[in-house]
């Protein structure tokens, strides 16, 4: 069994701390109308790691997925039909996100500037959030490189 794997299987398990954490959030987020039950939950957990592998990154906290249910529990366009949905596919973004900013960018900040995004300009579409945060990323690649321009001469 390959770590990843042997991580996967802790986090997963019902008493696991991560599960529980996840559960306790529902305290907060219940009065959003998000209440996440341990099948959605394990779900998130299974997409988290996914989207960890594929972006090649290692976390060993929950605390970002705790965040972005949290804070985007108190968005208007969530809708507890397709909630796991948006919090999986929200996820994707976050990490594609972090990638293209060299994790230049915290991740409070980040998850802030996703939700304004959301709740603003996007109103709620998933696929004018990405778009959003993909001119974003560019933006910041673009003022970075302008910045480590200016620099070079410097040495």
């Amino acid at each position: 069994m390959n770590l990843s794997r042997f991580l996967n299987s802790i986090q997963l398990s019902p008493q696991s701390k991560p599960m529980m954490e996840l559960l306790e959030l529902n305290e907060k987020t219940k009065e959003h109308g998000l209440i996440l039950t341990p099948s959605d939950i394990k779900t998130l957990i299974v997409y988290r790691n996914k989207v960890l592998h594929d972006h090649g990154r290692i976390e060993l906290g929950i605390e970002v997925l705790k965040e972005l249910i949290e804070v985007f529990a108190a968005s208007p366009y969530m809708d507890e039909d397709h909630d796991v949905e948006t919090l999986i596919e929200l996820q994707e973004i976050f990490y594609y996100l972090r990638n293209e900013t060299e994790d230049k960018i915290g991740d409070m900040k980040l998850i802030h500037q996703m939700m304004e995004c959301f709740n603003g300009p996007s109103a709620g579409s998933l696929e004018l959030l990405r778009s959003k945060m993909e001119e974003l990323a560019e933006s910041f690649r673009r003022n970075t490189m302008r910045s480590e321009s200016l620099y070079k001469g410097d040495e």
